[in-house]
């Protein structure tokens, strides 16, 4: 019980001084990230994720959690691919796209562009889209085709939002294996860990430093024309098992955190 108390007591806490780094660090890059809009693309993305990789090391590990990556090598230069990732918690976006080697973009809810400073950041690195407008979700689809055809890489959430089932993965979408399919772009899966650790879904107001780390597997090549629906059952499997594998080796639960 007393720890149970001193863990939210200092979980919120450390969200403060997590907050407020947070919020001083953005003033920092945010210049340089303004900056990069005279580039032309893809050198304006590759650029701008060069600093929030920069920024994102520094302010992670401020806050007690350093990041280790794996599986790195399993990008080939000159290969746009599109990156599927499970998605446990909003410190998933920190942790995904500035790792991920080369410029990416990702596919991002247009509600958040609407935060004061911290917008102007999230819009420079997503492809926007209105979830309540098939238009806009046609759209996406179009601009997440140019990025590809641009040589860069498209991070996607296939669960759509947050898992909450307890489950190491929630069902996917058909979204990013249609946007492979039609391109013929190869899938790389992408499995971050202990994010549901730091930002919890339930509580509010928490952060706990811990360790974060993401994995890149090998790429799933995929033909023009393939079947979305049988290659997200294809991915799914392996992130599945891929999860369960990693958690049952470090005696976790088989929990989405």
């Amino acid at each position: 019980m007393f720890m149970n108390l001193f863990k939210n007591i200092f979980g919120r806490i450390w969200a403060v001084w997590g907050m407020l780094l947070f919020i001083a660090t953005l003033l920092i890059v945010l210049i340089p990230f303004l900056l990069t809009g005279s580039l032309p693309e893809p050198r304006r993305t590759a650029a701008f994720r060069r600093i929030s990789k920069v920024w994102m090391t520094v302010y992670l590990h401020l806050i007690g959690c350093p990041v280790r990556v794996k599986g790195a090598s399993n990008f080939k230069k000159g290969q746009a691919y599109v990156v599927v990732c499970n998605h446990n918690s909003l410190m998933d976006v920190p942790l995904s796209t500035p790792f991920i080697p080369g410029p990416n973009k990702t596919i991002a809810k247009i509600e958040m562009a609407k935060i004061p400073l911290f917008g102007l950041v999230y819009k420079r690195g997503s492809v926007l889209v209105d979830r309540k407008s098939d238009e806009s979700r046609r759209k996406s689809l179009e601009d997440m085709k140019a990025v590809l055809a641009q040589g860069m890489h498209m991070c996607i959430y296939p669960e759509g939002t947050r898992n909450k089932t307890g489950q190491p993965l929630k069902s996917f979408y058909e979204g990013a294996f249609k946007l492979a399919s039609d391109t013929a772009t190869p899938i790389i899966p992408a499995l971050i860990f202990n994010t549901g650790k730091v930002l919890p879904n339930n509580k509010s107001f928490f952060l706990w430093p811990h360790a974060l780390s993401i994995h890149f597997l090998e790429p799933v090549m995929v033909r023009r024309g393939e079947d979305a629906s049988a290659l997200k059952d294809k991915l799914y499997t392996i992130m599945w098992d891929y999860l369960v594998k990693s958690k049952k080796q470090k005696g976790e639960k088989l929990n989405g955190a």
